[in-house]
């Protein structure tokens, strides 16, 4: 979000500019000097060549941006519908206690919310379109693109507008489980280990088209025979028989996964992790 709002300050710049220099652009009635001074009293600048109207890439380009930022909300709507669905639970958007769901299904709780963000940005995604379609005119000059425009201009703009203020309250206001994402990581058994402990036993010293296998071997057969990977790892010969047991418990361990996350809030964010306000994930 704020590369979008680099990118939109960026777009609205290269918008802001008018022109008084007539019907075929050539000043033939008004010396440019008036055209400085009128646009600059309104606070454009002057575009330096331009036909009977301005370019349009300056809208395309505009509009596109929007459609960019309609994007970005519209990731970010998804992956906490996704999160909401039933079998995840790890989140979901605020659902008020007299709030009705489902119609037909009184348990379900529909993220009403998200899917509206999604819907709308396929409408700003389409508008963009019509945008770039608007740079080609007959003889740089025909008005083609003014009915399109009175559309998609202020659409796209206010629904951007309107997209961001949900979003907003969406994640302000939505709810996250953290007792829930740890129940679904354990549910894998460890599997989502596998990567670590590969690395591990190949700085142990095990060759690392050995180490790819015998972890490998061990995952497909957790997943085929509902097995507890870990356990697996820990009653492997070929692995138990290579490596200290504490490496193998190191390459299971959450913590670990997890030690440089305040730092990379930190970056985003540019805030100092407090030490005292981490948390620890329960094992």
């Amino acid at each position: 979000m704020q590369r979008n709002l680099e990118r939109f300050n960026f777009a609205a710049e290269q918008m802001r500019v008018g022109k008084l220099s007539g019907a075929v652009g050539n000043a033939a009635h008004l010396d440019p000097e008036f055209e400085e001074k009128i646009c600059g009293r309104l606070g454009l600048n002057v575009a330096s060549v331009s036909s009977q109207v301005i370019q349009r890439d300056r809208h395309a380009f505009y509009v596109a941006t929007l459609a960019v930022i309609a994007s970005t909300l519209d990731k970010i709507a998804t992956e906490i519908r996704h999160l909401q669905r039933t079998e995840v639970r790890e989140a979901e958007e605020f659902f008020s206690e007299k709030q009705k769901g489902s119609s037909a299904m009184p348990h379900k709780r529909n993220p009403v919310t998200c899917e509206q963000i999604s819907g709308l940005a396929r409408v700003v995604r389409a508008n963009s379109q019509a945008a770039y379609e608007n740079v080609a005119l007959w003889h740089e000059r025909d008005i083609s693109h003014s009915s399109v425009e009175r559309v998609i201009l202020p659409d796209s703009t206010t629904l951007v507008d309107y997209m961001l203020a949900k979003t907003t309250s969406l994640v302000d206001t939505m709810f996250v489980y953290p007792e829930r994402m740890l129940r679904n990581l354990n549910s894998t058994g460890g599997l989502v280990f596998s990567g670590q402990l590969l690395l591990d036993l190949v700085e142990a010293g095990v060759l690392r088209e050995d180490a790819y296998r015998i972890v490998q071997r061990n995952a497909m057969r957790a997943w085929k025979e509902e097995r507890n990977f870990r356990e697996l790892v820990m009653s492997d010969p070929d692995i138990i028989g290579k490596v200290e047991q504490r490496t193998i418990e190191n390459a299971f361990d959450l913590n670990r996964q997890l030690r440089n996350v305040d730092k990379i809030f930190a970056r985003v964010l540019g805030e100092q992790p407090d030490a005292k306000s981490k948390s620890k994930p329960k094992k």
